[in-house]
């Protein structure tokens, strides 16, 4: 029997699933983007169609026995190296952590298609986007540990003693400052000298208040919080 349209249709759902997923990584400009999920993912639904069209030349010749479930274990073991790659640790804090999780979703998401279940695998994808853009909406609503730590930076221009006022600012705002580290700017034509500070704050302040305050004030060019994402 030819499976090769039924097939094609299964690598163009593959295809186009795990290049949502893809784009979403893509957009938020993590390490494995757009290219890494599709291929995972066409790669994944074209070791199932071999899987179950591969080797029907095969069958009823003695002593041959096929288990097409063979393959599918085997995509979910061999795509941990990939994952494995795009972890790493940073000053304690552990980075890849989601993007690995989308490799490996985008992995099981090709087999599914590969394997006819279309239906299943357009669900999948769909919960994948509930869970990369409405989650963390409401992480964000949720109240933050005392222990947990953000980093801001901010950029003030030299010479007028803005630091010891920025921290200050801080710490009236709730906020313990648990590291600083800062940077000079040399002088151009078209700004004077600026300094680069950034703090790394913890406590039970409002980081949405903090930031419009420090923008107001004088000599203050630039306040920025940094979105440090696991992912």
């Amino acid at each position: 029997m030819n499976h090769d349209g039924t097939s094609l249709a299964h690598l163009a759902v593959a295809f186009a699933l795990c290049a949502v997923i893809g784009l979403e990584r893509e957009y938020r400009q993590k390490s494995a983007g757009l290219r890494t999920h599709v291929l995972v993912g066409l790669g994944s639904a074209l070791f199932m169609l071999v899987s179950k069209y591969g080797f029907a030349d095969m069958l009823g010749l003695p002593g041959v026995g096929l288990d097409p479930s063979r393959v599918a274990a085997q995509i979910v073991s061999g795509i941990g190296f990939i994952g494995g790659g795009l972890i790493f640790v940073r000053r304690d804090a552990v980075r890849g952590l989601t993007t690995a999780a989308s490799v490996w979703l985008a992995a099981s998401i090709g087999a599914a298609a590969g394997s006819g279940l279309l239906v299943l695998a357009a669900a999948v994808t769909a919960a994948y986007l509930l869970v990369a853009f409405a989650f963390p909406v409401l992480a964000r609503r949720l109240p933050r540990s005392p222990s947990e730590s953000v980093l801001l930076h901010v950029s003030y221009l030299d010479g007028r003693g803005l630091l010891r006022d920025i921290v200050r600012e801080c710490t009236g705002a709730g906020f313990h400052v648990a590291g600083l580290r800062t940077a000079g700017c040399p002088p151009t034509d078209a700004s004077p000298a600026q300094v680069g500070v950034l703090l790394e704050l913890s406590g039970n302040g409002v980081h949405d208040e903090l930031v419009p305050r420090l923008s107001d004030r004088e000599g203050i060019t630039e306040v920025a919080l940094l979105q440090d994402e696991a992912d």
